[in-house]
């Protein structure tokens, strides 16, 4: 991709401005379609150790909640991008839709572990829908901009708005907050004119094998001997089948397009160096101010909302930047942010830190999610656009197990 070429969603005829729609959905709607999954990420920070207090059970059994929608929407973004794939936007829309209100339900109702686990999990799958359709349906990296600027943005403010919510209804109110992105189906599908499912063989082996393979990279961290290995066991088998179904799950032109491989890898990378930070700040901030964690969480909210909301920006003003100008700029940010953590310990410079990495991992999402796109032909790209979110949530999953390595 070239300096001198266009917006890599642009499109004859199709504007690149805030709210107008690319093909016929507008933007707005996409980034209402896909902020709320980051609820489900952030926001039971707060509100689990009242979970715990009123079910009766310890802090760390009812963490359950936020491993099960971790889990969810792990294998949920590959899954539901392969459903899009294969039976259309409105069928995946609408089958999300019933997902994530069934999950709500759940949680509002039903007071018990077991339901809530079971409740997030299905929150878990149908947002991780929501967010890879929102992001195949932007055509421009103005409008990717947004959506992932919307991801972050959320994130950051997730555990206070939870926290508010269980304050003036209740922690179970908190826990359905990625309902929220419900709010944006009847827009989607009003915009979204409805069409043939496109004409594609459902590859179930593919399917399976590439869930065994997202299931035990999640658990990676947590358990990597037995992890590891089933993981270096399931992606074999995945390898082999891809030689014999080129058009399978994870078609051929996925995995042989090196744009989409190098933008997907650093989007795993930047993750797994924004999340670590988050969960590593709190313990450098222990050992240099005498802050409590309140005080900690409410400093920390600052540079996560300006990653988040200066993302946008920062994409807009690189989309016209050829692939190699991005792939060293994020990084170079993020490296920044690393380098400063380990240099000076100040709470002013940790603050700092924290910001590069948040602007580059939010910003490198977007960037990098347009130039994945723009990698793979156009009957791959809701696949592609659910290939690419996993790596970047599982290093997301990953930067926090690395982040308490360190520490301990």
């Amino acid at each position: 991709m070239s300096s001198s070429s266009p917006t890599p969603f642009t499109h004859a005829g199709a504007p690149d401005q805030l709210g107008t729609p690319d093909r016929g959905v507008p933007v707005a709607w996409l980034a209402l379609l896909a902020g709320p999954l980051s609820f489900g990420i952030a926001g039971p920070s707060l509100i689990l150790p009242d979970a715990a207090r009123d079910l009766g059970l310890t802090l760390g059994a009812v963490t359950w909640i936020v491993t099960a929608f971790g889990w969810a929407i792990a294998i949920g973004t590959p899954l539901m991008a392969g459903l899009e794939s294969h039976q259309g936007v409105r069928r995946a829309l609408l089958t999300c839709a019933a997902l994530v209100a069934l999950g709500a339900v759940l949680v509002v109702s039903v007071p018990s572990l077991p339901s809530l686990v079971l409740g997030s999990a299905a929150q878990g799958l149908g947002t991780a829908g929501f967010t890879t359709i929102a992001m195949s349906l932007t055509h421009s990296a103005r409008s990717m901009g947004l959506v992932t600027a919307s991801l972050a943005t959320v994130g950051s403010t997730a555990p206070l708005i939870a926290d508010l919510a269980g304050e003036l209804l209740s922690w179970q109110a908190g826990l359905a907050l990625p309902a929220l992105s419900l709010l944006a189906v009847p827009g989607v599908l009003r915009h979204r004119p409805a069409g043939p499912a496109p004409d594609a063989p459902f590859d179930p082996v593919g399917a399976v094998l590439l869930t065994a393979l997202v299931t035990a990279l999640v658990f990676v961290p947590h358990s990597w001997p037995v992890a590891g290995t089933a993981a270096v066991a399931a992606g074999g088998l995945l390898a082999l089948h891809l030689r014999s179904r080129r058009d399978g799950f994870v078609p051929a032109s996925i995995v042989r397009a090196p744009v989409f491989l190098l933008t997907s890898g650093l989007a795993f990378l930047l993750a797994a160096t924004n999340f670590g930070m988050i969960y590593l700040l709190p313990t450098l901030f222990a050992g240099q101010a005498d802050w409590t964690s309140s005080q900690v969480g409410a400093a920390i909210l600052w540079p996560l909302l300006f990653g988040g909301l200066a993302s946008y920006g920062m994409i807009a003003a690189t989309a016209k930047a050829p692939v190699k100008a991005v792939a060293g700029l994020f990084p170079g940010l993020a490296a920044a942010g690393v380098g400063l953590a380990c240099l000076s310990l100040s709470p002013t410079a940790l603050l700092i830190a924290q910001a590069l990495t948040s602007l580059a991992a939010a910003s490198g999402q977007g960037a990098f999610a347009a130039r994945a796109a723009a990698a793979v032909p156009d009957g791959a790209r809701s696949t592609a656009m659910g290939q690419f979110n996993l790596c970047y949530l599982l290093g997301a999953a990953f930067g926090p197990a690395i982040a308490a390595a360190l520490a301990g």
